[in-house]
């Protein structure tokens, strides 16, 4: 894992969108009332069924989104318990959305070029946007 200091802001995809909650509330409908910029709370799952590192996304009304991928799931949760981890929606896209999460306190900036859509289709595997390098584990 890189030292605290080296991580710098990043962009993360959030999948599971076309999945229905618990409770009944829509994701898909929950992504289009989120507007660029507006907090988003990522919650571990550690008893979740199917991937005891699960990070769950909700809205800044409590709703959730969807998950981090599987892929980046085991380091966001390792940094939620060693730092304090900030995170705004981004955008939507066709497979959920985008965050940009930032961590010791800092505020994620969204850039314009990160609210642009890109040709991205709901099949997809997201892949890392719109940084160029994933700080290793």
């Amino acid at each position: 894992m890189p030292p605290l200091e080296a991580l710098r802001p990043f962009s993360l995809a959030v999948v599971g969108a076309p999945y229905g909650n618990r409770d009944g509330s829509n994701r898909q409908f929950e992504i289009l009332l989120c507007k660029p910029g507006e907090e988003v709370e990522l919650r571990p799952e550690p008893r979740n069924k199917h991937d005891r590192n699960a990070i769950a996304v909700h809205s800044c009304r409590g709703v959730q989104i969807g998950y981090v991928t599987a892929e980046r799931a085991p380091l966001i949760g390792s940094l939620l318990g060693r730092t304090e981890v900030r995170a705004l929606f981004q955008r939507k896209a066709a497979f959920g959305a985008w965050i940009r999460v930032a961590f010791g306190g800092e505020v994620p900036e969204l850039t314009d070029a990160m609210l642009v859509e890109h040709d991205e289709t709901a099949d997809a595997e997201p892949e890392f946007y719109p940084d160029e390098e994933w700080p290793d584990e």
